[in-house]
């Protein structure tokens, strides 16, 4: 159901204080809002350049109370908020996403019955809370991935097994909480879309992008005219759409997919806000994905965004801070910025260390061949592995 739009000069809420919600709290203040975090940590890079940071824990009942009543609306920066706490501020405020659409993402069994009930394919794969779900798992699973059905990220909370042996003491090793098996897939590509759904039901979609992982995570996205068939593509985008509609959705989601050696595309999972991937928009599209967000909390209309550059991303891992075995030393930015057409997003963390997100660098182009090569210059200034 539609509602009267919030306009600019209200305050809009965020839960969580990491990069993401920095750019949406800059985003929101370059269209006029004023910001306020909820965040325990008093260095968070969004609580930083806020207007209002609360300092509390997610399920603080008195930091949850103080961000309602400076909030018009209120948004989450990631999918581990705690889905009660949504739940307290949705009585008190709109919240956008809502509660049950957190708690489906937050659970991969839950995610995946949502997958199938929406008509979107993903992995063979069997739930494990037992053991007797776990001696009745079908060889045809094997070799598998088993992970976690809640907080895993980036790769965390997930083992690969080739035998019933080493699915047993995975689980064993992960203290026999509820998993799910994954069966392994023959991978060509990693894709994702990332749509926004407004509260009147209206739907826009990013273009689809191409990621590329390593150790689990995202290291580079492309996105331009080309980057995969256009029937596969519009698959993606379908299917992405079928998942919000069924979710009735509102706010910002990216889904991921594998796309198999057949080209055939299976969905991964789903992230209930901003994504890695979509940082491209920033730079390259005539909308972000951070200004999609302010528009669906605020109840704007939605305009479907025009990608106007073609576009690679490469993130910024803390691992750059670090010669190969040396002290930590600043990375190339000068180098780097002498590139046509470098934009270099840095997300204000004191201290880099190895795997945290640092910031993450958008070359645009012309032409997707000059995108590549001025990222692939980049790259090697940086001491990123070439793709």
């Amino acid at each position: 159901m539609s509602r009267e739009a919030i306009q600019p000069g209200a305050t809009l809420g965020v839960m969580g204080g990491g990069q993401l919600g920095r750019m949406f709290v800059h985003a929101a203040q370059r269209m006029g809002y004023f910001t306020a975090v909820l965040d325990p940590d008093a260095s968070s890079p969004a609580g930083k350049v806020s207007h209002h940071h609360i300092q509390a824990d997610y399920l603080d009942d008195g930091g949850l109370a103080q961000l309602a009543a400076c909030s018009a609306a209120i948004t989450t920066e990631f999918e581990n908020v705690p889905a009660p706490a949504l739940r307290t501020l949705a009585a008190m405020r709109p919240v956008a996403p809502g509660a049950e659409a957190v708690a489906i993402a937050q659970d991969r069994a839950q995610e995946k019955a949502h997958f199938t009930r929406c008509g979107v394919a993903c992995a063979p794969y069997a739930v494990i809370e037992t053991q007797q779900q776990l001696a009745a798992v079908g060889d045809g699973l094997l070799p598998g991935i088993l992970k976690t059905t809640r907080l895993g990220y980036d790769g965390k909370g997930q083992q690969r097994v080739k035998t019933r042996a080493e699915l047993a003491a995975a689980w064993d090793s992960l203290r026999q909480v509820p998993c799910v098996l994954e069966q392994m897939l023959p991978l060509a590509a990693e894709c994702s879309v990332i749509v926004a759904r407004g509260a009147d039901g209206s739907l826009v979609n990013l273009p689809p992008q191409l990621n590329l992982h390593r150790e689990g995570i995202l290291a580079v996205t492309e996105v331009y005219e080309g980057n995969m068939p256009a029937e596969r593509a519009s698959a993606a985008v379908a299917a992405t759409k079928s998942i919000a509609e069924g979710l009735g959705y509102v706010g910002v989601l990216c889904v991921e997919f594998f796309v198999l050696a057949d080209g055939s595309l299976v969905v991964n999972e789903m992230a209930p806000r901003p994504h890695n991937s979509g940082h491209y928009s920033m730079d390259a599209c005539d909308v972000s994905q951070f200004e999609l967000q302010v528009r669906t909390l605020a109840g704007l209309p939605l305009t479907q965004p025009r990608q106007h550059s073609a576009a690679v991303m490469l993130n910024l891992l803390g691992d750059l801070w670090f010669a190969q075995g040396g002290a930590e030393r600043t990375p190339a930015w000068s180098e780097v910025l002498r590139l046509p057409g470098t934009h270099l997003h840095l997300y204000g963390k004191h201290s880099a260390r190895k795997g945290r997100k640092m910031g993450h660098l958008n070359i645009t182009a012309a032409s997707a061949a000059q995108a590549r090569a001025t990222a692939l210059q980049a790259a090697a200034l940086l001491g990123i592995q070439a793709f």
